[in-house]
């Protein structure tokens, strides 16, 4: 309300000599609640530029909570309809596509003429894998805006990846086994690189020479690419989904987060932390691969030195060690770039025999993602997991990849839209059921490389700093000593790698952009 009516309406009602006093009163407090609301609305679009602001400088959460502030002070009108879409677009950038969707049907709900909004449910129905619903979004876009190219492309590149699923879905095998022949492949005489002719040969020299070739952005022959593969299924088919890992009292063993394709921040690990031994092993704890431009790097090293200290090096798999993440963010784009779809096929199946979980000294469990949506799990339940498939969408092995810790006590549904949330009570109650002291755990940016959920038993590491080339987040490793298991960490920072950006090998709807 202008100031000059507010003075005019005042005016008349004082001078009016015979207004009813409860006319009045109801006057004041509507003047007043209107002034009210006004301030409301400007309090919240400075939340709202506050979160643009923090948005464009990467910091996703603070983003999201600035314009979770704006809509809570505009309830209801347009303008909430645009709080609740900008942070649909933070949900999304933090990959909490389950909120995301959520976030932008409240948009929806507000105003069904919103075309972000649109644009962005169908960004995160993409990513969750429901493409038939994220075309209907992406079409709807296009015929409000006919002429954005951008759109056409997000909705072509939408459809494809639906039809690509009904044809998958209908010629679908239960088990599939890909098997690629070493001998049927010729290595170049041009080739210069390192080479394999036995199992032995690969030992710590031809591993450091394996990294200096990578560092010097070389590949490695697709001959020996599959030979490493299969030397790593032959080492770990036997395994358990649960693996147990004993550590001496006098030694420690390192456990590190995600790296996500940041090949340059592996080695850099190394050179800081010390090369695999066995006296200083290893467990990586998931998501090697995706987003990061030199996936097939990490991916190959990390078995290298798995084949060559086989009890000393770790690795369990990963939410992105599956078809359905590499197919949208980058991996098996990258493999077709370096090699072809063939050797992809071969990664995946690879990626079936890696480990879900580690149990350290009986007293730390270490998976990628979290625990379970229901109580009474226990550690042989884990074990007798059939590892051996892609991830279901819901269950013990889908949580184990997915599941996120919270600081609010009791369970609830993911933001990710796959996997549960769970509270320090649920954690405390999982642990004492199963004489643990701790749950180590990945799966999440955080911005010191590593946090304790409220309660300290559940620990998130993250080894990728400066995610996505963006986040400003830093990296870091937690060490356990045998003798009293208590966790030690280091952070570090990213280091410079050659100019390939992230996510260029991923699917377009990704590696473009989204919303």
């Amino acid at each position: 309300m202008e100031d000059s009516g507010s003075s005019k309406d005042s005016k008349e009602l004082n001078d009016s000599q015979d207004t009813d006093p409860s006319t009045v009163a109801t006057d004041v407090e509507a003047l007043k609640m209107e002034t009210d609301d006004q301030e409301k609305i400007e309090q919240a679009e400075e939340f709202k530029k506050q979160g643009n602001e923090a948005f464009q400088d990467s910091r996703y959460q603070e983003a999201y909570d600035l314009y979770t502030k704006a809509a809570d002070l505009c309830v209801g009108g347009k303008k909430q309809a645009v709080y609740f879409s900008n942070r649909a677009f933070a949900s999304i950038r933090l990959e909490n596509y389950g909120i995301a969707v959520v976030d932008a049907k409240a948009a929806l709900d507000i105003d069904p003429k919103f075309v972000k909004a649109y644009y962005r449910r169908g960004s995160a129905l993409f990513a969750l894998g429901k493409y038939k619903e994220s075309v209907r979004d992406f079409l709807k876009v296009c015929k409000m805006f006919p002429k954005s190219k951008e759109a056409r492309t997000k909705y072509a590149v939408a459809k494809k990846a639906k039809v690509e699923m009904e044809f998958a879905s209908c010629i679908a095998v239960e088990e599939v086994k890909i098997e690629i022949d070493p001998e049927d492949i010729i290595v170049e005489e041009s080739y210069s690189g390192p080479v394999i002719t036995s199992r032995e040969e690969i030992n710590v020299e031809w591993v450091l020479a394996l990294m200096q070739h990578f560092k010097e952005e070389k590949k490695l022959h697709k001959k020996y690419v599959v030979m490493l593969i299969n030397f790593l299924m032959d080492s770990t088919k036997e395994q358990d989904a649960l693996v147990d890992i004993e550590v001496p009292e006098d030694g420690d063993i390192t456990i590190c987060g995600d790296t996500h394709g940041q090949y340059y921040d592996l080695m850099n690990i190394f050179e800081k932390n010390g090369y695999p031994s066995e006296t200083n092993p290893y467990l990586y704890n998931g998501d090697f691969v995706d987003r990061g431009s030199f996936s097939v790097e990490v991916m190959l090293t990390l078995i290298a030195w798995k084949i060559v200290f086989p009890n000393h090096v770790h690795l369990t798999r990963g939410n992105h060690e599956t078809k359905n993440m590499n197919k949208m963010y980058g991996f098996e784009g990258e493999v077709k770039a370096k090699y072809d779809m063939k050797l992809m096929e071969l990664f995946s199946y690879s990626f079936w025999y890696l480990p879900l979980c580690f149990l350290i000294n009986k007293k730390v469990l270490v998976m990628h993602g979290g625990l379970f949506s229901k109580d009474g799990v226990k550690i042989e339940d884990l074990r007798k997991i059939d590892r051996f498939r892609e991830p279901p969408d819901s269950g013990l092995m889908c949580e184990l990849l997915w599941s996120d810790p919270c600081d609010q006590n009791g369970r609830y549904p993911s933001k990710r839209g796959v996997g549960c949330l769970f509270g320090p009570d649920v954690s405390e109650k999982f642990c004492e059921d199963n004489g643990l002291d701790y749950v180590v755990r990945s799966h999440e940016v955080k911005m010191e490389g590593y946090e304790f959920q409220k309660g300290g038993k559940v620990i998130t590491i993250f080894s990728a700093p400066n995610y996505c080339d963006q986040s400003k987040n830093k990296g870091a490793w937690v060490k356990f000593n045998g003798k009293d298991m208590k966790p030690v960490f280091t952070q570090f920072d990213a280091v410079p790698h050659p100019d390939k950006r992230c996510m260029m090998y991923a699917n377009p709807m990704f590696s473009q952009g989204m919303c």
